[in-house]
């Protein structure tokens, strides 16, 4: 069984590496041939693709599969989740924003480094250690950049969401209850308050453990 595990873990994490290298791929090209305008157009259906496999790894911890707490999984990957269907899925007009870019590109370059780490290491037992630096480095930067576009972008589609009231309910209606997206966005928005400054240093904990271990293996 630990054979299997193994194998699928390793199937996995090069799957959705190579989908993040195809996003990063198409969003520097699109940015070099046609500006910042035409980058999500380029991206779509693999940042779909890819952003949305990040689901398993919220099974992957539920099952026991992987290490890594829920608790710190399961907000990271589902405002990102938010922001691929919620936001720029749901509203066209945010698409063509500059933001689009700095955030494509920060989280490609994150979860290239991230998938690769830990495919590396189910395939051979170990990371290279300039992999391991990488992967407890890399959201140093990658990490302000791309929450900072993140909560832009939901900012900026805040006015989308009012005019257009998508996904709305309104009363009456047969089960007796309301749900307004706009105020909806802006608690989430709300929660990046607290919650960004947290999983960074949640995240600054984690590095300095992994380059202790490291050094002295």
């Amino acid at each position: 069984m630990a054979a299997v595990k193994r194998a699928y873990l390793a199937v996995y994490n090069w799957a959705v590496f190579f989908g993040w290298a195809q996003v990063l791929y198409f969003a520097v090209d699109a940015l070099l041939r046609s500006g910042h305008e035409g980058v999500y157009a380029a991206v779509e259906r693999p940042l779909q693709l890819a952003q949305t496999a990040a689901v398993l790894e919220i099974l992957h911890g539920l099952v026991g599969l992987v290490r890594s707490p829920v608790s710190a999984t399961l907000p990271q990957i589902g405002s990102r989740l938010f922001v691929t269907w919620g936001i720029l899925w749901s509203f066209p007009e945010t698409r063509t924003h500059i933001l689009v870019s700095s955030l494509v590109i920060s989280w490609s370059i994150t979860e290239i480094i991230r998938y690769s780490f830990f495919g590396t290491k189910e395939l051979f037992g170990s990371a290279p250690s300039s992999l391991l630096w990488l992967r407890y480095s890399s959201f140093l930067v990658m990490y302000p950049t791309g929450i900072s576009s993140e909560v832009g972008l939901i900012y900026i589609a805040l006015q989308f969401i009012k005019a257009s009231e998508k996904y709305c309910i309104r009363m009456p209606n047969k089960w007796n209850y309301s749900f307004d997206y706009f105020y909806a966005s802006i608690l989430v928005l709300l929660v990046y308050v607290p919650g960004s400054p947290h999983m960074y240093t949640y995240m600054l904990g984690q590095r300095k453990k992994a380059l202790a271990k490291s050094k002295t293996a």
